[in-house]
């Protein structure tokens, strides 16, 4: 017979599951993990806000992606494109950003996963006699590696061709140059610290769900069991 078992700590975990995994997945697939040096602004080229000429305009990188803004011949005007600049993998701009983007997409994989499984954690609790939770909290910290590793290789390809040319000549590895850091290299680091934690957490949701309370509720002949 499926007991439905909901408590806090469990629904905290497959939450927080969920939104580690879109995060990560987001953060991968943006454009936004390099900012560029500024590129000035032609003095034809008005904001459609103030009247006065635009900002200077800074380019975003990502590990296959890119931001840009393209000229018009015809208006003295400019759009921002954004797409992949790598039609395949082997276009990838640096063998780094390659084993980068292993790595990380092997980590999101098995969040996606996780986060999947996760929901249906309301309805089964083992599998094969091993709990859920426990086996969910050892692929979230086998992720959490993976992100790492991804994490750690990606400044070694500052210094490819295609990053120069966005962040200036003095760009390396490990260096910036003329770049800053983007949203989407915070996001995934910020998700890869939240990984580890459900990894943790995951231990404290098991214990929620087969504590003597829940054992009790379950005796009582109840499905549906909702704890604090």
């Amino acid at each position: 017979m499926c007991h439905v078992i909901v408590t806090c700590r469990s629904m905290l975990w497959t939450l927080l599951s969920i939104v580690v995994a879109f995060a990560e997945l987001i953060a991968f697939m943006s454009a936004d993990w390099l900012i560029g040096k500024a590129k000035p602004s032609s003095s034809e080229e008005l904001d459609n806000r103030t009247g006065g000429p635009q900002e200077p305009y800074r380019p975003t990188l990502g590990i296959y992606g890119r931001c840009t803004r393209i000229s018009h011949m015809q208006f003295s005007r400019r759009d921002t494109l954004c797409g992949p600049y790598a039609e395949n993998f082997s276009e990838i701009a640096s063998g780094f950003w390659q084993a980068t983007a292993i790595f990380l997409a092997m980590g999101i994989m098995i969040l996606c996963t996780v986060a999947f499984v996760s929901v249906f954690t309301m309805c089964v609790q083992s599998i094969m006699k091993k709990s859920i939770f426990n086996v969910c909290g050892l692929l979230q910290g086998i992720a959490g590696l993976f992100l790492i590793l991804g994490l750690i290789l990606y400044p070694a390809g500052w210094g490819c061709q295609k990053a120069i040319s966005y962040c200036g000549p003095y760009a390396s590895a490990y260096k910036l140059g003329d770049c800053s850091l983007g949203w989407a290299f915070y996001t995934a680091i910020g998700g890869t610290v939240l990984t580890f934690i459900c990894a943790v957490f995951s231990a404290q949701a098991e214990i929620a769900t087969s504590s003597d309370k829940v054992q009790e509720e379950i005796e009582e002949g109840k499905n549906l069991i909702c704890l604090l």
